[in-house]
């Protein structure tokens, strides 16, 4: 199995930005795709961005141009770049990590513990 463990997260003004990490350890041969996924209180889980092992990416439109996805093979990590940050940004942001299919979509088998983004004067 995969353990994802997140971390950057905490509070931002508005326009500000944050960096957040997923450190990936165990038997990560078996992932061939990472990603993260948000979810605000009364809203439905959003993914926000994927990234596959040869470096493609994706970006739901509500964070394209603002949020980078990126990764570095050494660390076995994942980071997202998060500029520009709106209040609606605000969520529990949740790494993930499965496997790619058509269309560069993820199928979701492992999961982070959450780190929470505020975004708030």
């Amino acid at each position: 199995q995969v353990q994802l463990v997140e971390s950057g997260g905490g509070l931002v003004q508005p326009g500000g930005s944050l960096r957040l990490s997923c450190a990936a350890s165990g038997s990560i041969f078996s992932i061939n795709i990472m990603g993260w996924y948000r979810q605000a209180p009364g809203k439905q889980r959003e993914l926000v961005t994927t990234i596959t092992n040869s470096g493609r990416t994706n970006y739901g439109d509500s964070v394209k141009g603002r949020f980078t996805i990126s990764r570095d093979n050494a660390k076995n990590t994942v980071y997202l770049q998060m500029n520009s940050l709106k209040p609606e940004d605000t969520a529990v942001y949740y790494c993930s990590a499965g496997r790619v299919v058509a269309g560069d979509l993820m199928i979701t088998d492992y999961w982070g513990q959450g780190t929470q983004v505020t975004v708030s004067s």
